[in-house]
């Protein structure tokens, strides 16, 4: 249930009313809908209605598909992790209907001048116990795995979108040589972690504050895989809202490391951080190519202004690693143009 950050997709979502076939099906829940009140939606296509009192009406048409949310939503919820209870579902048209956790979610409560570390702690202690939640469930049937096949269609996704697309280049065939050698670096890295529950998203809109408590809850769960242990924590600190510098994002890192306790002897802190750096580097490929297409595509061209940022990241990563250093070179001309330029 994510809350957008463009207007554009804001006055949208507000005009967007129930569709009569989820009037009725609502209905068929004794929810009354007259005060439904649309919330700016997300990057997919899935859309949400705030209904009185407490609850929380989405529609999923296809090609969305509620029945992987649902999975995870039961995993999730039998293994006692903070998600929003179900209360109804119908897998076609894609109706369900959810406790609504409240309207603040991690970016609000960081925004209005929350103590930052705090939070941030509780937001990494959360990744934690979606770890060792999964550790204690093993013997279910496993989440989706996170293969080298599913990450390297991520990194494609930077290839296709951001050089393609957005840069219109076609790198030369020593360049896709060059790329593909790090991409294999970043795919090596994931493979060789520790496998877990990985949330896929886990960043400031998708954690909200569940009213009442305090306490942070996950939501926009539906593509949680068993992966590297480093992805959901690159995802928190490798932010889109803030750029919390490398010295807070390190030290941030190796708290979580120490919380492994069961880890340190497996990873030196230095090695450790490059872990995660090389994981974040990944991850925020994928994104370049992914706010891309969310542009182009799909006609979300806000999504453009947050290229800045990640391709700092994508900067300080090469700049930071020594293993990476070498392909400076390499990226050093795919700086990305000002957007409206």
């Amino acid at each position: 249930m994510p809350q957008s950050f463009l207007a554009s997709n804001s006055r949208r979502a507000a005009a967007a009313p129930l569709s009569p076939a989820a009037a009725h099906w609502l209905a068929q829940q004794g929810v009354t809908v007259a005060s439904a009140r649309a919330i700016p939606g997300d990057a997919s296509g899935r859309r949400y209605w705030r209904l009185s009192p407490g609850l929380i009406f989405m529609d999923a048409p296809p090609p969305e598909d509620i029945l992987s949310f649902l999975r995870v939503q039961h995993r999730f919820a039998r293994a006692a992790l903070p998600v929003p209870r179900v209360l109804a579902a119908q897998i076609a048209p894609g109706f369900v209907l959810l406790e609504d956790l409240g309207n603040d979610d991690f970016k609000t409560v960081l925004d209005a001048g929350a103590d930052v570390d705090r939070w941030m702690q509780q937001a990494i202690t959360l990744v934690l116990n979606l770890q060792q939640a999964g550790q204690r469930q093993a013997a279910l049937p496993p989440l989706p795995f996170f293969s080298a096949a599913r990450l390297q269609d991520e990194l494609t996704l930077f290839t296709d979108w951001y050089l393609g697309r957005h840069l219109g280049l076609v790198p030369s065939p020593q360049q896709s040589i060059t790329l593909q050698t790090l991409f294999a670096v970043l795919l090596n890295n994931a493979a060789a972690q520790p496998q877990v529950w990985v949330h896929r998203d886990f960043h400031a809109r998708n954690l909200i504050i569940r009213r009442g408590t305090g306490l942070l809850a996950m939501i926009d769960f539906q593509d949680a895989v068993l992966g590297p242990w480093t992805y959901d924590l690159a995802s928190l600190l490798w932010d889109r809202y803030w750029d919390w510098g490398r010295a807070q994002r390190d030290a941030w890192a190796l708290d979580f490391l120490a919380a492994h306790q069961h880890a340190v002897a497996l990873s030196s802190p230095t090695d450790f951080l490059r872990r995660v750096g090389r994981m974040a580097l990944q991850r925020n490929l994928k994104i370049l190519g992914i706010f891309c297409r969310l542009a182009y595509r799909d006609g979300k061209s806000g999504y453009l202004d947050f290229l800045p940022r990640f391709w700092a990241y994508v900067v300080d990563a090469l700049d930071t690693d020594p293993l990476l250093q070498p392909y400076q070179e390499l990226f050093a001309p795919w700086q990305p143009p000002l957007p409206g330029r």
